[in-house]
C-alpha cells in the first residue's frame, strides 16, 4: 500500500497529465478533421473508445467502490449518450472543420460557467460576487480571443461551436443530479456506446464513412483521441472525482485552453499574437474566480 506522501505525490502528477492530455485533444481533432468527415471521424474515436472501456469494466468495476454502485437507469445513459458524446461532439467536430484548435479549446471554457448557471438554475446554488466578476472577465476574454482569430464564415462555425458545450452542460447537469449514487463506469460505457451508434447513423446519413481517407497523422490522432484522449482521461478523472477535493480538479478547467492555445501556435494552427494570449489568460483568470477554491 503507498504511504501518504506517494498518495499526495501522484495526485499533482496525475491532473498534470490530465492537463496534458485535454489540451492536446483539440489540436488532435483537428488533425482528424482535415482529412476525414467530421461525424465519420467522431464516431470512430467512441466505438475505439467505448471496447476499451467495455473491456476494461469489470476491473474498473471493482475499484469504485464498496460495494460497487447501481448502474445508471437507462434513461440516464441514453441521455448522456445522446447529449455529452454524440450531440456535443458531433457539432465540435463540425466546427472544428474551421476554427483553429486553439481558439476552439478557449472558446469551448463557457462549459464550466454554464455548469455554474445551471448550479443556480437547477440546483438551487447561488453565485457569489467573486463567480459574478469571474464570469465578466472570463467572457470578455471570449471576446478578446474572438475578435483576433475570428472573422468572416469563422464567427459563425464559432457561434455553432459554443453549441456543444451547451449541449453537454444539459446531459451533465442531469447527470449530476439523478446519477450521484450510480457507476460512473457503466454510465460512460453505455454512453459511448450509444454516442458512437447515433454518430455513426448520422454519419451514414450525411457522410459517406466507407470512402474513409486514412492518413498517418490522422490514424494516430483517432487512436490517441479514443485511447488516450477519452478512454484514459475519463478513467482517471473518475477516480480523481471519487478521491481527490474537487477544488483541486479545477486547475484542469482553466489550465487546458492555454495549453491548447500554446500547442496550436507551436504547430502552426494559429498564431499567439499579443491580443490572443491577452484573451486566453482573462479566460483562465475568469474560470479561476468562478470555479477555484475560496479561501
Amino acid at each position: 500500500m503507498a504511504s501518504a506522501p506517494d498518495r499526495s505525490a501522484k495526485v499533482p502528477a496525475q491532473i498534470t497529465l490530465l492537463c496534458l492530455i485535454w489540451g492536446s485533444t483539440w489540436w488532435a481533432i483537428r488533425l482528424c478533421v482535415e482529412v476525414q468527415p467530421p461525424l465519420t471521424s467522431a464516431a470512430l474515436r467512441f466505438l475505439i473508445a467505448s471496447l476499451a472501456m467495455a473491456a476494461l469494466t469489470p476491473l474498473l468495476r471493482r475499484h469504485e467502490s464498496t460495494p460497487p454502485p447501481a448502474p445508471p437507469p437507462v434513461w440516464l445513459w441514453l441521455l448522456a449518450g445522446a447529449t455529452n458524446f454524440a450531440g456535443s461532439y458531433g457539432v465540435l467536430y463540425v466546427a472544428e472543420q474551421h476554427v483553429r484548435s486553439g481558439t476552439a479549446a478557449v472558446l469551448w471554457a463557457v462549459f464550466p460557467l454554464l455548469m455554474a448557471l445551471s448550479g443556480v438554475l437547477v440546483l438551487g446554488e447561488r453565485l457569489s460576487p467573486r463567480q459574478l466578476l469571474g464570469f465578466v472577465i472570463c467572457f470578455s476574454g471570449i471576446c478578446t480571443v474572438s475578435a483576433n482569430d475570428l472573422g468572416g464564415d469563422e464567427l459563425h462555425w464559432a457561434l455553432l461551436l459554443l453549441a456543444s458545450p451547451v449541449v453537454s452542460a444539459v446531459g451533465t447537469t442531469l447527470v449530476k443530479r439523478h446519477g450521484r449514487h450510480t457507476s460512473s463506469v457503466l454510465l460512460n460505457r453505455n454512453g459511448m456506446l450509444l454516442g458512437a451508434a447515433l454518430l455513426g447513423a448520422a454519419a451514414f446519413a450525411g457522410e459517406r464513412p466507407l470512402e474513409l481517407r486514412w492518413t498517418w497523422p490522422a490514424a494516430a490522432a483517432t487512436l490517441y483521441l479514443a485511447l488516450v484522449g477519452t478512454t484514459l482521461a475519463f478513467g482517471l478523472y473518475f477516480h480523481l472525482l471519487r478521491t481527490t477535493a474537487a477544488s483541486s480538479l479545477s486547475l484542469i478547467t482553466y489550465v487546458t485552453p492555454v495549453l491548447a492555445m500554446l500547442l496550436a501556435a507551436i504547430v502552426g494552427d494559429g498564431a499567439l499574437t499579443p491580443l490572443a494570449l491577452a484573451g486566453t489568460t482573462l479566460v483562465a483568470a475568469g474560470l479561476f474566480l468562478v470555479v477555484g477554491r475560496r479561501r
